[in-house]
């Protein structure tokens, strides 16, 4: 979640990642300015916990990795960190960084009433800027309902939304489940 207004004067991003590593709560960091994140309901740490599990167990023994919530994205020529809910890597050079990763392949946020706007605005268009990035999911706490944004090969983006009794499908990764699957416990 983005605050309305910036916590500090304007900070390097070497001076952000230090601080982060040392930052009892999250903060995300765009062009100089950082943004404490807020705490998440119980809906919302349920549903990204059980999309971490469920593709975790998908991802077992394959090139890539899963990171839930506390996994940056560093998008570079923009000077952006943000902390997406989920994300999947099969990058060999993501591998080696600790602190985040700049090359995803999907990222899945988790929406809340006070971050969709930005998860489906601003944020979309930095996320769209990663040339690795092949899939963006977001998650309804409201209602049984997904938003699956899919890069086509003219490197437009293709909206496909996925309800309670559907399956769905994340082609970059060959996963598939239900949509009630993210929803368990709720």
């Amino acid at each position: 979640m983005i605050a309305t207004q910036p916590l500090t004067d304007k900070l390097s991003s070497e001076q952000y990642l230090k601080d982060e590593q040392k930052s009892l709560v999250k903060r995300e960091y765009i062009n100089g300015e950082v943004y404490e994140m807020a705490g998440a309901s119980s809906n919302h740490v349920t549903i990204a916990g059980n999309i971490f599990f469920l593709l975790k167990s998908h991802l077992r023994r394959s090139n890539c990795r899963v990171y839930i919530s506390d996994m940056k994205v560093k998008i570079d020529h923009l000077n952006v960190f943000y902390y997406p809910d989920v994300i999947v890597t099969c990058s060999e050079e993501d591998k080696s960084l600790n602190y985040y990763k700049k090359q995803p392949q999907i990222i899945i946020e988790v929406l809340s009433d006070s971050t969709e706007s930005f998860d489906r605005g601003d944020k979309f268009a930095d996320y769209r800027s990663i040339e690795t990035l092949q899939e963006y999911l977001l998650i309804s706490q409201t209602k049984k309902r997904l938003d699956l944004f899919t890069k086509k090969d003219n490197n437009a983006w293709e909206l496909t939304s996925f309800s309670e009794g559907e399956n769905f499908r994340l082609n970059s990764i060959n996963f598939t489940c239900e949509v009630t699957d993210i929803y368990e416990d709720i």
